[in-house]
């Protein structure tokens, strides 16, 4: 897990299949006062300031298949499912203005981790999303290859503000995973980790940890969530040939 500095800009992804880097009208501010859920915000950012963790294992037997007959990388697809179903719902893509005010991106780009075997270490980049698949992970084989010997912790200097992120641990499965983040009350976008595939009794099992913000999201968004990846792996047609 990384969480980065976050530059104010960044450049525009090049194809018009992805998903634009936010202009910087972005993010759009909520108004609390007739939010729906303006009460729950205040409460759970600042009277009980409030983050929660939540572990569980999805299904990934189908999409597993399906991916040895495409030839896909399951790293891309685990993380084109997560960033397509996080940019259909607001909650996951709130954020805090500089000024501290809630506001919502019009979309989010996923900043994930690669490792270096040489240095032992990690380090987190971004790839824009693609409503396609196939374009997505091209350019994400493409930024893995260009920064996979790095060394420092953010090595591409063009990494925007709206971006969530995700790590993966595939040396090992995991029934719970939480972290401590110090200033973590004032982070609301998702962040996800990843594990090793375990075969169960009733197929191939993907751990997967999701931190949310209270304030934000409560558990039927949490499952929310969980159930829409869910159905892109029990349903990968989106992966092509």
């Amino acid at each position: 897990m990384s969480l980065n500095p976050h530059p104010t800009s960044g450049p525009s992804a090049g194809s018009p299949t992805a998903m634009q880097v936010s202009p910087l009208s972005d993010p759009r501010p909520i108004d609390v006062a007739s939010w729906a859920r303006g009460s729950h915000f205040e409460h759970y950012l600042t009277q009980s300031p409030c983050t929660y963790a939540l572990t569980t294992e999805l299904d990934v037997s189908r999409l597993n298949r399906r991916i040895k007959e495409t030839g896909a990388k399951t790293y891309a697809a685990h993380i084109w499912a997560l960033t397509t179903v996080i940019n259909r719902h607001d909650e996951f893509r709130t954020t805090l203005t500089e000024q501290g005010h809630p506001a919502v991106w019009s979309e989010l780009h996923a900043a994930f981790t690669i490792f270096n075997p040489d240095s032992e270490t990690f380090s987190s980049v971004w790839t824009p999303h693609h409503l396609d698949f196939s374009c997505f992970q091209q350019e994400m084989i493409e930024t893995s290859r260009r920064y996979q010997r790095s060394t420092t912790l953010f090595p591409q200097p063009d990494r925007p503000p709206n971006t969530f992120d995700v790590s993966s641990m595939p040396w090992t499965s995991f029934t719970g995973f939480t972290l401590h983040l110090e200033g973590g009350y004032r982070h609301l976008l998702p962040i996800i980790t990843i594990g090793q595939s375990v075969e169960r009794l009733d197929g191939l099992r993907l751990p997967m940890a999701i931190q949310l913000h209270h304030a934000t999201a409560d558990g039927f968004h949490a499952s929310r969530l969980i159930n829409e990846v869910q159905a892109l792996f029990d349903d990968p047609t989106w992966l092509e040939d």
